[in-house]
């Protein structure tokens, strides 16, 4: 039995954690907060205050095989000390999880072969786990986050103007990371960097539009932009390299 380590219990982390406790890995979980740790521990994963940016040592933390890191932070001094702990630590595999906004509104389909945007501290902080040799990491970039509580007819509220009506949306629902994440372990699939996100980009207006009517929202209102900026994002990858097949892959079906 691997053990494995979840760096962020939040949103995401959490209920990765618990899945993978019912694939039978014995799993440590990290928060921030004091008061999250009974709601961890009751769970069933051995919970641990962990902050990168106060330079604590995480010894018994990391000492696992698999570190999951599904932290929002950008600070690159922490990320710095956190990664000379993993190499002095018993982790040998790391999932980083990156996010899509490291591609620019360029107007045409992003692959992991293209350029991304050189001054954004995720790109720093993905090389420094990319340069690493003391360990194995595997990047996920994931698109925009859905799933649970967390649902696009909530976004844009009080008045908030939508832009880009005419761009297109990038989204991935929690699921479909989670099962990502499991097939990357399983596989033992590691030094790759995967974009995940449906295959589906309906018009920003067209989705927002349905995401808002349908749940009894008012019509959103949208920007009028002179400047047509987008981006769809190619899961071409992760869908070859792990044979993987989406769960919701229909955006307008949510």
């Amino acid at each position: 039995m691997k053990n494995i380590s979840v760096l962020g219990c939040g949103w995401l982390g959490k209920s990765l954690a618990i899945s993978l406790l019912n694939e039978g890995f014995f799993v440590k979980g990290s928060t921030t907060s004091e008061d999250k740790l009974e709601l961890l521990e009751d769970n069933g994963i051995e919970a641990y205050i962990v902050d990168i940016a106060d330079f604590e040592e995480f010894d018994t933390f990391l000492n696992s095989d698999i570190l999951i890191i599904a932290i929002t932070s950008k600070d690159i001094d922490g990320f710095e000390n956190l990664i000379s702990q993993i190499e002095e630590s018993s982790i040998q595999k790391v999932i980083f999880i990156s996010s899509t906004s490291v591609y620019g509104r360029i107007n045409k389909v992003m692959t992991e072969e293209d350029d991304v945007l050189k001054n954004h501290p995720l790109v720093e902080i993905e090389n420094l786990f990319k340069e690493n040799t003391f360990f194995e990491t595997t990047i996920i970039r994931f698109a925009g986050l859905f799933g649970d509580e967390r649902q696009p007819c909530n976004w844009f509220k009080n008045g908030r103007k939508i832009p880009q009506p005419k761009g297109f949306v990038n989204m991935i629902h929690k699921e479909d990371c989670i099962e990502i994440i499991h097939e990357i372990i399983d596989q033992n699939c590691w030094n790759e960097t995967f974009n995940a996100c449906s295959n589906h980009h309906p018009t920003r207006r067209e989705f927002y539009t349905l995401a808002k009517l349908s749940n009894g929202f008012e019509m959103p209102e949208f920007e009028n932009n002179d400047v047509y900026q987008w981006k769809i994002i190619s899961s071409k990858k992760v869908q070859e390299v792990l044979d993987y097949t989406f769960i919701h892959d229909d955006l307008l079906a949510i």
